[in-house]
């Protein structure tokens, strides 16, 4: 419960921080379908309830400079229903490949508030019923990949289609990894436009 309070503080910071936004390049707000059935089709009865979802992207820095100047961001995604709620950091690319269309692409770390592994003995009804209804994520800490297909409209505002998958990937953690795709609807504010 911890993690959540303060996953949903750190959301709720993020939509003030436009009041102080030296360093913050934009800011994205976005409602997630929770998870969605891409990776692991098993799980696509466990948990459920839209994610709601907050992520303030900076200025890139000059030292990532050599890896395409990605911007750093921090982010936060609560679900509604109390089923996992995560929240992290990492780095987002923005490539423009059409007039107002751009693609972003990111990859990052993330905390979560959800089932690591069954609390139950294998075989007893306790641990079928849990499995059921958890996704068993196998680390405290995950991957978060993502990509986001961007429209920005004129001055500063933009829509974007977003997907972001959370994993462990047998490398933070080994044995079981179910995996959480997401996918959604952001919109972003861009400071400086």
């Amino acid at each position: 419960m911890r993690v959540l309070t303060g996953i949903a503080a750190f959301g709720a910071a993020m939509v003030v921080a436009p009041a102080a936004h030296a360093g913050i390049n934009e800011i994205h707000v976005g409602v997630m379908q929770h998870n969605i059935c891409v990776t692991n089709c098993d799980n696509a009865n466990k948990e459920d309830g839209p994610n709601v979802e907050f992520q303030v992207s900076f200025d890139s820095p000059d030292f990532l400079n050599w890896a395409g100047s990605p911007e750093p961001y921090a982010m936060a995604s609560v679900n509604t229903a109390g089923n996992t709620s995560f929240g992290g950091v990492g780095l987002e690319w923005r490539w423009n490949f059409a007039e107002n269309w751009a693609l972003e692409p990111g990859v990052g770390i993330v905390v979560h508030d959800g089932a690591v592994n069954n609390p139950y003995a294998n075989g007893t009804p306790e641990a079928f019923a849990f499995s059921e209804e958890n996704v068993l994520l196998g680390s405290d800490l995950l991957f978060r990949t993502s990509i986001g297909l961007t429209y920005d409209f004129d001055g500063p505002w933009e829509a974007q289609l977003f997907f972001e998958h959370l994993s462990h990937g047998q490398i933070l953690a080994s044995g079981r990894n179910q995996g959480l795709d997401e996918a959604g609807i952001r919109i972003g504010y861009q400071f400086g436009q």
